[in-house]
């Protein structure tokens, strides 16, 4: 019997696969528990709706993640901190701090996990710093460390 898997199974497939399992499978545990439906010509259609609705609405986040990605690539960010001798900086500048910055001063809200930063900056000066806005978008900002007086 064909059906069309409503929630992840280990073992036997991932949401909205198309498989074939035995009768006694699908009536005695798949459809009692709300795991699958029957594969019929009307499920198999809104099953291809939802999938081609789905591809769209990755499609335009991509576009509007490059467009962002674009618009980052110009912005320049200046943080102040405190330093020492030699540009050595009291504390550092972390991930979490470029993006409370980012969100205060050009109004655009990036999780601090998705700003790629090997180590914090600890000294002054100006660097780029990659943030990952979508899987397959990874942008630069330019990041200045000034000393604060």
């Amino acid at each position: 019997m064909k059906v069309i898997l409503l929630k992840d199974i280990k073992g036997t497939g991932k949401k909205g696969d198309v498989i074939n399992v035995s009768d006694g499978y699908a009536r005695n545990y798949l459809f009692p528990r709300n795991l699958a439906k029957e594969a019929t010509k009307g499920n198999l259609k809104v099953l291809n709706d939802q999938k081609t609705a789905q591809r769209l609405r990755e499609e335009r986040e991509f576009e509007k993640a490059k467009e962002l990605g674009k618009e980052m690539e110009k912005i320049t960010l200046t943080l102040y901190s405190k330093a020492g001798e030699g540009g050595r900086l009291f504390g550092s500048v972390t991930s979490k701090d470029i993006a409370l910055e980012l969100k205060k001063k050009h109004k655009i809200d990036v999780d601090k996990r998705k700003v790629l930063l090997d180590e914090p900056i600890r000294c002054l000066g100006a660097r780029y710093v990659e943030i990952k806005i979508h899987p397959k978008v990874v942008t630069k900002i330019r990041v200045d460390v000034k000393e604060k007086k």
